[in-house]
């Protein structure tokens, strides 16, 4: 494609040299540069992309994208400025690749728990439908059935372009996707075509990246503001955003409840390890899934579906068939007669959500022994109400490591610590190794108990000083039942 084309949809503020040159591919890494392609300078928080030009230049880029003008420019290369590389990749990548998302339905899922859950859904839901699908997620990627591993929950704007075009190319028709707040505030979703939007809820997470609560909910806020008139959005009624996040949306509004007035309601009806038993918008079915959350999480997936045209009889029987997503509240049984629980819930939120789920089908008849961490270089006002909520709803609490990354696993767990009172403390044993933090849950656990293990879910490994070292929960809960 011709530099001129590329650059259709944005507006350079200085231009030198042809625009008439063939570029071959886009990147933003220089090392990822090949003849012919087009290099974007992208000013990064660790890095500044323009001090790579020579770099890109030097492996055969023929036109580069910046915010500030090389002072020594290359003879027979294009040099584009704009006011915002990251404004202005988004667009750029999306023409390059042949504008992927206007030839699918993309269905894009914000909010601070849940995402995983309801986009994973609604791809293995559409599938059952009978329709090609492509999902965007944080466990995995997928283009119908072929696994395509995600390094982020929402990839940067040319591999997410790129992933887009092979699912049109295999012949998807819908895509469900993921989008975390650092990819809206990034521009990573910058020149998508989205056909509808799904807001689940708002809580306190990545303020070691926002900051400020009021700033995690205007980048979240941003993909809604966005959303073409053409497009849905289904929001969760029974979160105090809900509304906040539609007031400035030009799309079709739908709202969801387990509580109050909505266009798409549901109530629990019976509550199992198995399952639930819900009446959605008058109907009743069965789900293989636990948790008032999950009641919410089905919902906006029933309202998302049926926004898209499908009959509310189909989606419920669909419904009835799908299977809890890998590491959200997934259940391993013992041996010895107790149920333990791994989940993803890596949040304040996350974690009461998951306990009460386990107290509703408990009743009251088994203790419950939660095993949790905090991640390291994160959030660290989250840590010590992390521990807060684990002791309130647990019986037994072991406080452990999860991915400590570059700090020492036992400042943060002094961290989370730091949030009890004596009286708490009672309750809590730390134990930094989480292996052994897990064996020692099993150990206090007896007959009728329900040990969580809670905050890495599907993720099958521990990072440390920067390596990522293989340890999956599950596998770990599946040796100490073998050695029993």
């Amino acid at each position: 494609m011709k530099l001129e084309g590329l650059l259709k949809n944005i507006k350079p503020t200085a231009v030198e040299g042809s625009m008439n040159v063939e570029i071959t591919g886009v990147n933003i890494d220089s090392r990822k540069i090949q003849p012919g392609h087009l290099f974007v300078a992208m000013k990064g928080t660790q890095t500044d992309g323009h001090a790579f030009i020579p770099k890109a230049l030097e492996l055969g880029a023929v036109a580069v994208l910046c915010e500030d003008m090389p002072q020594e420019r290359k003879e027979g290369v294009a040099y584009v400025q704009v006011d915002s590389t990251e404004d202005a990749v988004g667009p750029v990548a999306t023409m390059f690749y042949g504008e992927p998302s206007k030839h699918l339905k993309l269905v894009g899922v914000t909010g601070t728990n849940g995402k995983t859950t309801i986009a994973t859904l609604l791809f293995n839901m559409f599938r059952k439908l009978g329709y090609r699908c492509g999902l965007l997620s944080t466990v995995c990627n997928y283009i119908e059935e072929e696994a395509v591993p995600a390094s982020h929950t929402t990839p940067d704007p040319i591999e997410l372009n790129a992933l887009l075009a092979r699912m049109v190319e295999a012949g998807c028709q819908y895509v469900f996707m993921e989008c975390s707040s650092h990819a809206i505030h990034q521009k990573r979703i910058g020149g998508l075509q989205f056909a509808g939007g799904i807001f689940t809820n708002l809580t306190r997470d990545h303020m070691d990246y926002h900051k400020t609560v009021e700033n995690y909910l205007k980048a979240k806020k941003m993909f809604f503001d966005s959303l073409p008139k053409s497009a849905f959005v289904v929001t969760n009624a029974d979160d105090k955003n809900g509304m906040v996040m539609v007031q400035n949306c030009r799309a079709t509004v739908k709202t969801y409840s387990t509580r109050t007035m909505a266009d798409f309601r549901a109530r629990l009806l019976e509550c199992h390890f198995e399952g639930m038993y819900l009446e959605i918008d008058g109907r009743e079915v069965g789900v293989q899934f636990i948790g008032k959350f999950n009641v919410s999480n089905l919902l906006a997936v029933y309202g998302a579906a049926v926004m898209l045209g499908e009959k509310p009889e189909d989606v419920l029987v669909v419904m009835s068939t799908l299977k809890s997503v890998s590491g959200r509240l997934e259940p391993i049984y013992s041996p010895e007669g107790f149920t333990a629980i791994v989940d993803y819930a890596h949040t304040p939120d996350a974690l009461a959500n998951v306990l009460s789920a386990i107290h509703e089908v408990l009743g009251g008849k088994g203790q419950v022994i939660t095993v949790c961490g905090a991640g390291g270089n994160r959030d660290k006002g989250k840590r010590p109400l992390m521990a807060q909520e684990a002791v309130r709803q647990s019986d037994k609490v072991i406080i452990t490591s999860d991915n400590p990354r570059f700090e020492e696993p036992q400042a943060i767990i002094d961290d989370m610590l730091a949030g009890l009172d004596k009286q708490q403390m009672r309750k809590v044993v730390a134990i930094v190794d989480r292996r052994e933090a897990i064996r020692t849950a099993c150990m206090l656990a007896k007959k009728g108990d329900v040990v969580l293990v809670a905050g890495k879910g599907h993720e099958d490994y521990q990072e440390i000083k920067g390596v990522k070292h293989h340890f999956d929960d599950k596998e770990v809960l599946r040796e100490v039942f073998a050695n029993a």
